[in-house]
């Protein structure tokens, strides 16, 4: 690596949601089967083992479909909590290296390793986790190094599984260029069939300035300019593992590997999670005002929806509430991969906005100044015999 530039590495683990499902199931290994619901012929697969990938079968494909392709295709179903424990060994493997990690969902991380590959060539480094991370917990993971998280990632997609890949600067162009532009992190599935019906098929093909207006016509000039620079190296190296911690939100979300159907299933997951946020904003001493619910459906289709109270609030009851109302006006009958809650227009208890009126006054001279003033705004609007003191 260059030696002014920083070493960033992106970890991803290979078919995250499969690899934990053989810990529980070793008679799976090496052979062909799928995350989704268990013995039925609804809903849509979750993922599937690099085995059934060859054979066609893939996320989002409904079971029906996957069965006729492969009649006896095993599927099995985990606890989502099994996930997560795996997940924190994963993330506590990566701290023993570097405190810079910032994570990006349950199966990555970046990680500022510029520090620790001044002991260790990153390559070595990157080798030493991949083996741990297989060794001791089983789990199969591609590494991509480079200087900025863009490239990092960028790289880490080239050669899964148990790949490591290197990028640095200088390399961009005999290293990205040939790819198609479907390999472009950031460019969705909806966007680079119509770059590549325009004859803008890999990413030289991108990158060349000649195509600048065709590609800004298709994308948009924000998706441009943000893909071009990524792609040069100019973004971000920077691991901020309190990335999101002094924001005024708090929020998670959740991807299921057996989609979620039903209203109350829904709901019972939105409760977990909104107990958990809940607790955090409890802990730290904040109240909120507004509250969000976020739906992606199976086909990736994803939407945002949120409420804003009148006054702030602390009250559990009072969020869920909304969460409820949120779902009940926006759920559509289709499975769902994704869900999440967040609280936002959050503020510490001490800096809560004082409204000037009998329950916030201390002193009896204020109760009595403000009490004057009430009864005289009333008489203004509605006459001196609507209201007024009793005399004592």
């Amino acid at each position: 690596m260059e030696n002014h530039a920083k070493i960033i590495f992106h970890i991803d683990m290979n078919a995250f949601f499969c690899s934990v499902a053989t810990i529980y199931y070793p008679h799976l290994r090496g052979k062909p089967f799928a995350i989704g619901r268990e013995n039925t012929y609804k809903g849509v697969i979750s993922t599937a083992s690099y085995e059934a990938r060859k054979l066609g079968i893939h996320s989002a494909m409904p079971i029906a479909e996957a069965y006729k392709i492969k009649p006896d295709l095993r599927i099995v179903h985990i606890d989502y909590s099994i996930y997560n424990e795996y997940h924190n060994k994963f993330v506590n493997l990566i701290k023993e290296y570097t405190d810079l990690i910032e994570v990006a969902s349950i199966d990555e991380v970046y990680a500022d390793m510029t520090k620790a590959s001044l002991k260790k060539h990153p390559i070595v480094l990157a080798k030493e986790i991949q083996l741990r991370l297989l060794k001791e917990y089983k789990l199969p993971s591609s590494i991509g190094i480079a200087p900025t998280l863009f490239l990092a990632k960028m790289a880490s997609d080239m050669k899964k599984p148990l790949g490591i890949t290197v990028i640095r600067k200088r390399e961009v162009k005999d290293i990205l260029y040939p790819l198609s532009v479907k390999e472009i992190y950031g460019v969705g599935k909806k966007t680079f069939p119509k770059l590549i019906e325009k004859n803008i098929n890999t990413i030289a093909d991108f990158m060349d300035i000649n195509n600048k207006d065709k590609v800004i016509n298709l994308v948009g000039e924000n998706t441009y300019n943000y893909v071009y620079n990524h792609i040069l190296g100019n973004s971000t190296n920077i691991v901020d593992p309190k990335r999101f911690d002094e924001s005024k939100s708090i929020s998670t979300s959740e991807t299921f590997d057996v989609f979620l159907y039903s209203f109350d299933e829904i709901l019972i997951e939105l409760r977990r999670m909104t107990k958990d946020i809940y607790k955090k904003m409890i802990n730290d001493n904040y109240y909120t005002k507004t509250i969000t619910l976020t739906l992606r459906d199976s086909d990736f289709n994803t939407i945002t929806r949120q409420d804003t109270l009148d006054d702030y609030t602390d009250s559990f009851d009072e969020i869920f509430d909304i969460v409820i109302e949120l779902l009940e006006n926006n759920i559509k009958p289709k499975e769902y991969r994704l869900i999440g809650v967040g609280f936002s227009n959050l503020v510490k208890e001490e800096n809560l906005p004082k409204e000037y009126n009998l329950f916030t006054i201390q002193s009896e001279d204020e109760k009595e100044f403000v009490i004057d003033n009430l009864i005289n705004d009333f008489q203004q609007k509605y006459g001196k015999n609507a209201l007024f003191r009793r005399k004592k």
